[in-house]
């Protein structure tokens, strides 16, 4: 069952690359206590998420960022070793934390995982953003669309903070 808006993010661990190596981050971790922009994406370095849906939320990092928000952050059903990677390619490190989901544990319990096999990509994470609050999703934009990024952009979060 997807969540819902008004409904609290389960216990999940997510891997991240620091500069001392692996760290696993808690969803208390990354959300208590903090008004955070999640956004997710079906795969790192693949076409609509590198060149459409981080480019936005690295654009407006600053605006976002002036709007009351503690952190942006992307998530995406890959290892922590690809999102490290993908974070330096596309000059977002330092910026945006990129949390790796890697077993989709997640992904899977907020109920937005989909079976990209017919694609060779196995499960994977439907393209989203969301605002939380304190561990709470107060906005959710669910991408209808494959290989689009408008529903879950940066321009659809900055109207609603």
């Amino acid at each position: 069952m997807t969540i819902s808006i008004g409904e609290s993010l389960p216990d999940a661990t997510f891997l991240t690359m620091t500069a001392d190596g692996p760290a696993k981050l808690s969803t208390k971790d990354v959300f208590a206590g903090k008004k955070v922009v999640l956004f997710a994406v079906p795969g790192a370095f693949t076409p609509t998420c590198t060149m459409n849906h981080l480019p936005g939320f690295l654009e407006h990092f600053e605006t976002i960022i002036s709007k009351g928000v503690s952190d942006v952050a992307v998530v995406s059903v890959n290892d922590m070793h690809v999102m490290a990677h993908w974070a330096k390619s596309t000059k977002a490190d330092g910026k945006i934390r990129f949390l790796a989901d890697g077993n989709g544990e997640f992904t899977k319990a907020v109920g937005l995982d989909q079976d990209l096999a017919i694609a060779g990509m196995g499960v994977r994470s439907k393209r989203y953003s969301m605002i939380v609050e304190d561990g709470v999703v107060k906005q959710l934009n669910i991408e209808e669309t494959p290989g689009k990024a408008d529903i879950s952009g940066a321009a659809r979060i900055l109207e609603q903070l």
